[in-house]
């Protein structure tokens, strides 16, 4: 079994977290990637959400849920686009 890390972060006054370096280098989350929040019993997850390019090389036994993800991207950033 996994040992829960436990890392603390202090909230700015416009809704601001930093995401712990050592988190940050762990989950490959860089400037400029988008974070999907999910809600749950148990807490909030942090998803990081990679660029398109960063997913260039993947192996083509996950392609069905590659091709899966760029469309809800896809989907997201048009949405945003309209707003």
């Amino acid at each position: 079994m996994v040992k829960p890390m436990s890392y603390t972060a202090k909230v700015t006054s416009k809704n601001m977290v930093t995401i712990p370096a050592k988190l940050a280098r762990k989950y490959g989350i860089k400037e400029g990637m988008k974070i999907k929040f999910v809600e749950t019993e148990a807490g909030i997850l942090m998803i990081p959400i990679p660029k398109l390019e960063d997913l260039w090389g993947v192996d083509r036994q996950h392609a069905s849920l590659i091709i899966k993800a760029i469309k809800e991207l896809e989907a997201e950033r048009r949405k945003e686009a309209r707003e």
